[in-house]
C-alpha cells in the first residue's frame, strides 16, 4: 500500500507573526506619542468574521481616524468568515482561522513607518496594547455614546465628531466598544449605512491624500507569489524580462458561486454602487429605479440589477471590448502612446466549466493572453491570502472592470485612484 504526506495545510506565518512582535514601536522606554506614556486606540467594535474587503476598508478609515487624532492604531489580525477559510476545519490550527495582517498589506496600518518628519505614534499590535494598555489605563467609549448623534451625518461630519472626542479625551489609552447586535446590527464607528451611500465620499478628498493610503502597499507574500507566476501574463518566456504585462492588461471581476443570491438581494433592498465605486466622476453610474416595495423589487427592476451584477457573456464580452476601446482612445486623446491591451486577466471565484467557456470565448475575439484566478500557482502562503493577490493583479492592471457593489472593487478602485489611474481606466459591468 502506498501512503503520501498530504503537504496542502495552511501557513504558521511563524516569521511574519515574529517580525510583528519585533516592530522598534513595541518598546514601553520610548519617548511619548509612544511608549509607556504614548496614545493609543483600539477599535474593539471593527468587525470580524467577514470577507476580506469588508474588513479593508474599515480599518484603513479607523487608522486615518486614529491617525487624526494623534494616537496609535491598534491592529490585529484578519479573522476568516468560517465558510471563505480556504482549508477544511479539520486542517486548520485554530477555530475561527486567523492570518496576520501583514500577510495581507503592509504600510503603517500594520506598524510600518510613517513619512520622513511625520512624528505621529506608529500602529501597535494587538498583543502590544495588552502590554502597554493594561485594562486598568483603558478608557471603554460605546459605539452607544456617539453613533446615535452622527447616524445621519456627511462621513467628514461624522468623522470630525469622533475625532474631536479622541482627541481631546485626556487618557493614554481609548478602546472603543460596540453595543450588543440586538441593539445594532452593524455596531462600527464607520459602517454599512455609512460605506454603502454617498455620505461615504466627502471622506474622500482628504482620505485618499492622506499617508494612510499614500503608503498603503503590498505585502511579501503577495509579491513573492506575484513574482512566481509572472511569466502567466506572457504570451512567450523570452517576453518576461522585457514586456511589462500590466501596462497591456485588463482585469475584470467576475464573481460567481453564492453570488446571484447577493445579486437577489442587493435588488430587493433597492441598493447603490458600494463606497469609492459611488464617484460622481468615474463612467460607469447606477441609479436606483423606482418602484417595488422595501424588501422585493419589481421583475423589471430585478432584471435590471441581474444585467450588472451578474452579467451575461455576451454582456461581459462587451463590455470587455468597449472598455478596451475607450481606456486606448482616453490614452490617444490625452496625447499619450496609444499601445496594446491584450492580456486579459479574469478575477473570480467561479469553479465550474463556466470559466473555462469564457476563456475560449476570449480567445476566439483576440486576446493574446487570457488568465485566470485558477491559474495562479500559489504556495501556502499565497493560498492563504489569494484575493490579495487578485487584488494586486487588478491595481496593476492598465485597465479594471468590477463589479459596483462589491467591497472587494472598492478596495482595488481606492488603490488605483491613488495610484493616478485615469477614470476611464476603471469600470464597472
Amino acid at each position: 500500500m502506498l501512503y503520501y504526506r498530504d503537504s496542502d495545510f495552511p501557513p504558521r506565518y511563524e516569521a511574519i507573526r515574529e517580525a510583528e512582535r519585533n516592530l522598534p514601536q513595541h518598546n514601553l522606554d520610548l519617548p511619548f506619542p509612544e511608549g509607556k506614556d504614548g496614545r493609543y486606540v483600539k477599535f474593539k467594535c471593527q468587525i470580524q468574521q467577514l470577507g476580506w474587503n469588508n474588513v479593508l476598508n474599515e480599518l484603513l478609515m479607523n487608522n486615518y481616524l486614529a491617525y487624526k487624532s494623534k494616537r496609535a492604531y491598534v491592529f490585529s489580525d484578519f479573522v476568516w468568515k468560517r465558510e471563505y477559510y480556504p482549508w477544511s476545519r479539520f486542517k486548520a490550527y485554530e477555530w475561527p482561522p486567523r492570518t496576520p495582517l501583514s500577510a495581507l498589506i503592509s504600510g503603517p496600518t500594520v506598524g510600518g513607518p510613517w513619512e520622513p518628519n511625520d512624528h505621529a505614534p506608529r500602529s501597535i499590535s494587538e498583543e502590544w496594547y495588552e502590554v502597554v494598555c493594561p485594562p486598568e489605563k483603558r478608557r471603554i467609549i460605546s459605539t452607544r455614546d456617539v453613533k446615535p448623534l452622527v447616524n445621519n451625518l456627511p462621513g467628514n461630519e461624522l468623522f470630525a465628531v469622533w475625532q474631536k472626542l479622541l482627541l481631546e479625551a485626556p487618557e493614554k489609552c481609548i478602546e472603543i466598544q460596540p453595543v450588543d447586535r440586538s441593539e445594532d446590527n452593524f455596531p462600527q464607528v464607520f459602517d454599512l449605512w455609512l460605506w454603502g451611500t454617498t455620505r461615504v465620499l466627502s471622506l474622500w478628498d482628504e482620505f485618499s491624500k492622506s499617508p494612510v493610503s499614500r503608503l498603503l502597499g503590498t505585502s511579501s507574500v503577495v509579491e513573492r507569489n506575484l513574482k512566481a507566476n509572472e511569466l502567466l501574463f506572457h504570451a512567450r518566456h523570452e517576453e518576461v524580462e522585457i514586456v511589462d504585462p500590466y501596462s497591456r492588461m485588463l482585469a475584470i471581476h467576475l464573481r460567481r458561486g453564492d453570488f446571484k443570491e447577493a445579486c437577489v438581494a442587493l435588488s430587493d433592498w433597492n441598493s447603490t454602487f458600494y463606497s469609492w465605486n459611488l464617484h460622481e466622476f468615474l463612467p460607469d453610474k447606477f441609479t436606483p429605479p423606482s418602484g417595488g416595495s422595501l424588501g422585493k423589487n419589481t421583475p423589471e427592476n430585478e432584471a435590471l440589477y441581474m444585467k450588472h451584477c451578474l452579467p451575461s457573456d455576451e454582456a461581459i464580452l462587451q463590455k470587455i471590448r468597449t472598455s478596451r476601446t475607450d481606456y486606448l482612445n482616453a490614452v490617444e486623446k490625452s496625447g499619450g502612446k496609444k499601445g496594446e491591451i491584450d492580456v486579459l486577466y479574469i478575477l473570480t471565484n467561479d469553479e465550474s466549466d463556466w470559466l473555462e467557456e469564457v476563456r475560449q470565448i476570449m480567445k476566439a475575439d483576440g486576446w493574446r493572453v487570457v488568465a485566470t484566478s485558477r491559474d495562479l500557482k500559489l504556495d501556502m502562503e499565497g493560498k492563504d491570502v489569494g484575493m490579495a493577490i487578485d487584488m494586486e493583479i487588478a491595481r496593476k492592471a492598465a485597465v479594471f472592470i468590477g463589479n459596483g457593489w462589491s467591497s472587494f472593487t472598492s478596495n482595488i478602485l481606492h488603490r488605483r485612484l491613488v495610484d493616478g489611474t485615469v477614470p476611464m481606466s476603471n469600470r464597472f459591468y
